[in-house]
């Protein structure tokens, strides 16, 4: 009977075997959402704050930026980058103001201006998504907004309160927001900056710490305490004081930090119990973006669902002049988002993420060291392609230079390679040619982006590509390409300055150089040794001298260092956010600011003074020329490279362009998922000839032990 059923068994499997064909053994996801408009993407690092008062990197706003609405926002298609309205509807308006509060020109001498005037109106049909802090009974009463412990006892997530509510944004909670980031419980990052710009921050920020100590253990309404530069002029209108003239205040406008905060979640979130059940910002945003967060997983996934409140946006209708022909105004007009979900999966390491998207499980990637050379190559013309494996899947290649920096910075009060004499220049300049960042880029970042030419990145305002852009002391403009001076150009420089063949000429003693860096261990030893080459090849001893982060900056902060190496993200797209790295009033060692170099040239303090407070146009430009051509002479920084990130896409998805600004991007895009399926099907459908063979093969087994045993009970009946 046994052996029956087994044959049975076998002949039912090869039954159901070409079934399997058609299915996908390896799909990590759903059958029912096969079909669904869901973006499929992972993340590396946990999240730690989603509360826009105090989140502040890249991991973070890749969640809240498509939660939350701060007033602005940047052009999804647009370069150089545009601030563009979000939830307001148009560009604040600005308005100057003399000590007396009388109301100055445009055009006034920035010197006049006692504070600047933001008026910020917003949109009138925008809501909440659904949350149960706006939830209200039959009363007009806040059903959440007195629980007690015992009230909390079976409220383990948020969904078990089970009532939500929304309302319409006002301008109150922008306002309410401004004042969450003066709170000195809350610790904004940005606390300290606005304290210096917005009218009436700090003293706001004592009169919290004085109200907090007459009420304690009680929740503080922030609305019953002004802030004098902060005002909610009416419903939609709401106005910013700052100090003197700003003109890059309006870019904050476009962060998370200034997005809108209603007071009742604040309340909601602020009651006894909540915080020891994770029932906080920082697990339940509540916004008016095109997305709220319904699952947050942070050690498996993260899912964003379309707000159903939502008021809607459309798809840009102009862009840039290569965009009609890749595609990228195809849904012009078109109301936004266009996918209903996002799935956001933990991936830790970088092999397995790799295969999931080549096999269509991740629907956009990022190309690490270990993918580079499956994914792109150098074609005949000395660019990334992408490879044959890629093209044949549809496989399409983005990229873009970050408005990034890294630079090689000299300590300017050092006795050897400081200052601004003629010797000090030359040996810098001589020490910008013999490192060699072209090479740098190709050995160690894949080809993975451009030698700087200057203090300001592509992107930024200021930034001139070709011939107009170049560094005249590093490189020349042959041949229509930039080409690196010489080492014997460097050379020549290094005997210009007294050191010819790395001998200084006043002491007859080589010339020996320290570098400064937290880079140390096996995995650093190749770049430090190249590093160490540079120097050599015009005759220069470098000393590495590797330490801890703390120390590092130690030294940085007391200025005994001579040589070290940093870079620098733009906050905002304005050339101020780089040149004030070289501001002299900056200098570390003056006001513990961040120019590390300590640099200081009275000229160029002198245009950036003036450059700062005027608006980009062609005067601005000008400015900034001059600016570049004197921090080039004088080089305080070797201006190493600008970063360029590559992203593969597969074909079904759709509105791919790097913005490396606008952190809202996801309502942008679409996805074909009946493409997907189809992709997915054809990429993973099980081979299954192995079971075959293994199960004809123990059929072959099995027949002659049938046969066996049918002769054995034979012979026994015999």
């Amino acid at each position: 009977m046994a052996v029956r059923t087994l044959i049975n068994l076998i002949f039912l499997a090869l039954l159901l075997l070409p079934g399997c064909k058609t299915a996908q053994w390896n799909n990590p996801y759903r059958a029912q959402d096969q079909q669904l408009d869901v973006i499929y993407t992972s993340f590396q690092e946990r999240p730690k704050e989603l509360d826009p008062v105090k989140s502040y990197n890249a991991a973070e706003y890749e969640f809240i930026a498509q939660i939350y609405e701060p007033p602005l926002q940047y052009h999804f298609l647009k370069r150089p980058y545009e601030l563009i309205p979000l939830a307001a509807q148009q560009l604040p308006t600005r308005t100057y103001y003399d000590q007396q509060g009388e109301i100055l020109a445009d055009d006034v001498d920035p010197a006049l201006v006692a504070y600047t005037e933001y008026v910020v109106t917003i949109q009138d049909d925008i809501r909440y998504q659904p949350h149960q802090a706006l939830a209200k009974d039959q009363h007009d009463k806040y059903v959440y907004h007195d629980l007690s412990m015992d009230d909390l006892e079976s409220v383990h997530v948020l969904s078990d309160l089970p009532v939500q509510g929304t309302r319409q944004l006002t301008a109150h909670d922008y306002v309410y927001q401004i004042k969450r980031l003066a709170h000195p419980n809350l610790h904004s990052p940005l606390a300290g900056l606005l304290a210096n710009y917005i009218v009436g921050f700090a003293d706001y920020r004592e009169q919290v710490l004085t109200a907090m100590e007459q009420t304690p253990g009680q929740w503080l309404d922030l609305t019953d305490i002004a802030m004098e530069g902060v005002l909610a002029l009416d419903e939609l209108r709401y106005s910013i004081r700052v100090q003197g003239v700003y003109p890059q205040f309006i870019y904050w406008l476009s962060m998370p930090f200034f997005a809108p905060i209603p007071w009742e979640a604040d309340k909601f979130y602020s009651q006894a119990g909540m915080k020891e059940r994770n029932l906080s910002f920082d697990w339940y945003p509540i916004g008016t973006g095109p997305y709220m967060l319904t699952e947050n997983n942070p050690n498996l996934r993260m899912v964003l669902e379309k707000n159903p409140n939502f008021h809607g946006e459309r798809y840009p209708s102009e862009g840039e002049a290569e965009d009609l022909a890749a595609g990228l105004l195809q849904d012009a007009g078109q109301a936004m988002p266009f996918v209903d979900k996002v799935v956001f999966s933990l991936e830790k390491e970088s092999i397995p993420y790799w295969n999931k998207f080549m096999q269509g499980y991740y629907d956009t990637s990022g190309i690490s060291s270990d993918s580079f050379d499956q994914s792109v190559e150098l074609n005949s013309q000395g660019q990334f392609a992408l490879t044959d494996e890629m093209r044949s899947k549809g496989i399409s290649l983005s990229s873009a230079v970050a408005t990034s920096l890294y630079y090689l910075g000299f300590n300017m009060r050092d006795p050897v390679v400081g200052g601004l004499d003629e010797r000090a220049q030359l040996l810098r300049r001589a020490i910008s040619i013999a490192v060699d960042y072209d090479e740098f880029i190709s050995i160690f970042r894949n080809g993975r982006g451009v030698p700087a030419q200057g203090p300001i990145p592509p992107g930024i305002f200021g930034y001139e590509a070709g011939e107009a852009g170049h560094n005249p002391y590093i490189y020349e403009w042959r041949n229509n390409q930039l080409q690196r001076r010489s080492l014997e150009h460097a050379k020549a420089l290094m005997t210009q300055a007294g050191y010819a063949q790395g001998i200084d000429q006043e002491t007859g003693k080589p010339l020996i150089l320290y570098f400064d860096t937290v880079s140390r261990g096996a995995d650093t030893k190749a770049l430090l040794n190249w590093m160490v080459k540079q120097f050599a090849k015009i005759d220069i001893q470098l000393v590495i001298r590797g330490t801890d982060g703390n120390r590092f900056f130690d030294k940085l902060n007391q200025g005994t260092f001579q040589i070290y190496q940093l870079g620098w993200n733009a906050d905002y797209p304005d050339p101020e956010n780089f040149f004030f790295l070289l501001y002299g009033p900056n200098s570390i060692l003056v006001s513990k600011g961040q120019n590390y170099s300590n640099y200081e040239n009275p000229e160029f303090d002198r245009l950036f003074d003036q450059m700062k407070n005027i608006e980009n146009s062609p005067l601005r430009l000008e400015i900034i020329k001059k600016m570049n051509d004197i921090v080039r002479a004088d080089a305080p920084w070797v201006f190493a490279f600008n970063p360029k990130s590559y992203s593969l896409s597969h074909s079904w998805y759709k509105n791919v362009k790097p913005n490396l600004m606008a952190n809202n991007t996801m309502k942008y895009k679409r996805v074909d998922a009946q493409q997907r399926a189809q992709a997915r099907q054809q990429w993973n459908s099980p081979i299954v000839w192995p079971l075959y063979a293994l199960l004809l093969l123990l059929l072959l087994l099995i027949v002659p032990a049938v046969r066996g045993f049918y002769q054995r009970e034979r012979a026994t009946g015999l």
